[in-house]
């Protein structure tokens, strides 16, 4: 890579929402040449007139960067080395088609997403120019030119990984420019982790959207716990179905269970005792709140079509889906009384399983 040779790297954020925002924010607070790229007008002009602010627990940031629409893409002259992708995954194909254009011959696409969407990204820029990635920050979006991130750097966690195993050597490149917003590991066996990521955003993400609640209130409801942990261990069924294996993330120490749904306890407790605050909505809910779709097929019917491909079944993730579909299609409202139609399922599981002890694992 050119810039490795001492050239300054042309970055852009494709996608720059809440989180993608409050990281490109550190990345311009560092001095690097990034640019916005996003597809909010409001949110661009915003930018363009006061820079980006940035609200963090014990301090706020403004700084002021280039910031492009969607539709200026096809204007910009330099290619860019790394991209960053910041969009929601159901978005990663057009986005990917979008950048390529104007990605350097030996530039990077880096998705900074929810969900497996390497394979996408790797599709159209090719797998040598793919570094797959995970991404633990809770942030929040309402205002343009304005995102409130609820993580700051010691509490932001990252992994890095190349999908080419001959391009890993690149990846520390990258991690290097990351570390401006948080911790970052690179990991050889990231699409285990992307899978470990998967696990628990099926447990909290839609669950606690279907409810109408910040993600520790939705968990704190009786028995949802366990409908909550339960998707969590048919994701954990389904990253194994699909040959992951159980690794550690966001920090946590090297595994010591062997037991799948231990582990997803352990991941889950962590992201409720780090990465969540009082009044953290997950992403799935924010964009319900403001008339968007949510990652449902990406997280929790990722899962029922994987345990499907294996012959295998997923009760609770199907009830997540169908639920968050008639949300979506306006036939339902999020509201926590839908936590009684979770709860039902997850008895209906575990009786047919006769496993009355299992429920009660579940449930403490």
């Amino acid at each position: 890579m050119s810039w490795d040779k001492g050239r300054s790297p042309r970055i852009a954020f494709l996608g720059t929402g809440a989180q993608g925002a409050s990281i490109a924010a550190d990345f311009a607070l560092a001095g690097l040449n990034v640019t916005f790229i996003d597809q909010w007008p409001d949110h661009i002009e915003a930018i363009r007139q006061k820079g980006i602010t940035v609200n963090l627990p014990a301090r706020t940031i403004n700084v002021a960067v280039p910031a492009f629409h969607l539709c200026q893409v096809a204007e910009i002259k330099e290619p860019f080395d790394v991209v960053f992708l910041v969009v929601k995954a159901y978005d990663t194909r057009w986005a990917c088609e979008l950048i390529k254009p104007v990605l350097a011959a030996d530039g990077l696409i880096v998705g900074l997403q929810n969900g497996m969407t390497h394979e996408d990204i790797a599709e159209i820029v090719g797998r040598e120019r793919t570094i797959a990635a995970v991404i633990e920050i809770a942030s929040n979006m309402w205002v343009p030119g304005v995102t409130n991130r609820q993580n700051d750097h010691d509490e932001s966690w990252f992994a890095l990984g190349a999908l080419d195993p001959k391009m890993q050597g690149r990846v520390e490149s990258v991690a290097t420019l990351l570390r401006n917003a948080g911790r970052v590991e690179v990991m050889e066996d990231i699409r285990s982790a992307k899978w470990m990521k998967l696990v628990v955003n099926a447990a909290e993400l839609i669950p606690s959207a279907i409810v109408n609640l910040p993600l520790g209130d939705a968990a704190r409801l009786p028995e949802m716990l366990g409908v909550m942990r339960a998707a969590g261990y048919e994701a954990m069924q389904a990253a194994l179905d699909d040959g992951a294996k159980i690794i550690p993330i966001i920090g946590l120490p090297p595994v010591t269970t062997n037991h799948p749904d231990r582990y997803v306890d352990q991941i889950f407790e962590e992201v409720l005792k780090t990465f969540s605050r009082p009044d953290t909505l997950t992403t799935s809910l924010q964009d319900w709140r403001k008339g968007r779709r949510a990652e449902v097929q990406e997280v929790n019917g990722w899962v029922v079509d994987m345990l499907r491909s294996h012959g295998r079944s997923a009760p609770i993730n199907e009830r997540v889906v169908e639920l968050a579909l008639e949300i979506e299609s306006g036939k339902r409202e999020a509201h926590v009384d839908n936590s009684k139609l979770l709860i039902e399922t997850l008895r209906e599981f575990v009786e047919h399983r006769d496993g009355h002890q299992e429920l009660g694992k579940l449930q403490n």
